[in-house]
C-alpha cells in the first residue's frame, strides 16, 4: 500500500501548502470522501487525492482539523480548556474500507478494531521519521500495559467481547526521544466512534532537558465510522517547555509520530477488514 502526500497548514486551513512525503501505510481512495464530518476545504483536499492533512500550531492554537463529530469536538474543547496548551499538532486522514466492508461497521468489526487499539504491546518497535536525524527511528523501544502507575506490574493486552463505553488502562512505554514514562489511557467507545486519550503521568525530557511536565500532555486518537471510510484524527496538545526552539522541535516530533501511529492503526485495520 502507499502512504499519502502530506498537507501541512500553518494555523489557517485556507493556506494549505503541499508537501510530498512517502511511506507505507494507507490505501488509496476508493470512493468520494465522506462529507458528513468534514469541512469544504478538507473535502476538496481529499477529493484531490490527499489522504492526510496535518499541521503544528504554537502559542494560542485553535483546532483546525477536528472532524464535525459531536463527542470528539466536545472532548477536544474540554481538553483545550483544562490544559491550555501552547503546542498543538493535528493529523486527519482517510482509511478507505474495502468495497465489501462499505456501510456502517458491523459489531464484529467495531469490537475487533477496539481490541486492536487496546493492544499497546504492539506499539513496541514501531518506526517514525526523525526530521532532526533525517532517518527512520524507533518510536517506542518497549510498550506494556501495567496494573497501575505505582506498582507497574506488566499485564497482557486485554481483549473484550463487547467494548465497554469507558475504560482506563495504564502503560509503561520507553520512548527513545522522551525516555521511560508512565501513561494513562482512557478509551471511549461510541456507536460510530472509538476514541482513546493518552495522558503522561511522568515528566518527559529530551536528554536532560525538561520538555513536557507531568500531566501536561494529552494525545487523542479518534476513529470515526463514515461508512465508505474511517476518519482517523490525532492530536497531541501540550503545555510544553518554554525553552527557545524546543516547542517547534517537539511539535514536529509529534507530527511525525502521529504518522507512525496512523501506520500502526492502518495495519490493524487491514487485518480486521480482511477477515
Amino acid at each position: 500500500m502507499e502512504f499519502c502526500r502530506d498537507i501541512i497548514y500553518t494555523g489557517n486551513m485556507k493556506n494549505l501548502a503541499l508537501v510530498l512525503w512517502l511511506a507505507a501505510a494507507f490505501s488509496s481512495l476508493s470512493a468520494a470522501p465522506p462529507e458528513e464530518f468534514l469541512e469544504p476545504e478538507q473535502i476538496a483536499a481529499f477529493a484531490a487525492g490527499e489522504e492526510v492533512l496535518s499541521g503544528v500550531q504554537l502559542g494560542n492554537p485553535r483546532p483546525a482539523l477536528v472532524p464535525g463529530h459531536g463527542e470528539l469536538r466536545r472532548l477536544v474543547d474540554e481538553l483545550m480548556r483544562t490544559l491550555r496548551p501552547g503546542l498543538f499538532a493535528e493529523s486527519l486522514c482517510l482509511y478507505a474500507k474495502p468495497a465489501a466492508a462499505a456501510g456502517q461497521w458491523s459489531a464484529e468489526e467495531r469490537r475487533d478494531l477496539y481490541n486492536k487499539a487496546l493492544a499497546l504491546s504492539t506499539l513496541s518497535g514501531i518506526q517514525y521519521y526523525s526530521a532532526s536525524r533525517k532517518t527512520m527511528r524507533t518510536f517506542y523501544e518497549s510498550s506494556r500495559i501495567i496494573d497501575g502507575p505505582d506498582t507497574k506490574a506488566p499485564l497482557s493486552d486485554p481483549v473484550y467481547v463487547s467494548p465497554p463505553p469507558r475504560l482506563t488502562l495504564y502503560a509503561r512505554q520507553k520512548d527513545l526521544t522522551f525516555g521511560d514514562n508512565i501513561y494513562q489511557y482512557e478509551y471511549l467507545a461510541g456507536s460510530d466512534s472509538l476514541i482513546f486519550v493518552q495522558q503522561n503521568l511522568s515528566a518527559m525530557t529530551v536528554g536532560i532537558i525538561p520538555a513536557v511536565g507531568k500531566n501536561k500532555l494529552r494525545t487523542v486518537v479518534a476513529v470515526i465510522d463514515a461508512e465508505t471510510h474511517l476518519l482517523v484524527y490525532t492530536v497531541s496538545m501540550a503545555a510544553a517547555s518554554s525553552l527557545p526552539g524546543l516547542g517547534e522541535r517537539i511539535g514536529n516530533s509529534f507530527t511525525n509520530r502521529a504518522a507512525a501511529i496512523l501506520k500502526w492503526f492502518s495495519g490493524h485495520a487491514d487485518a480486521v477488514f480482511a477477515e
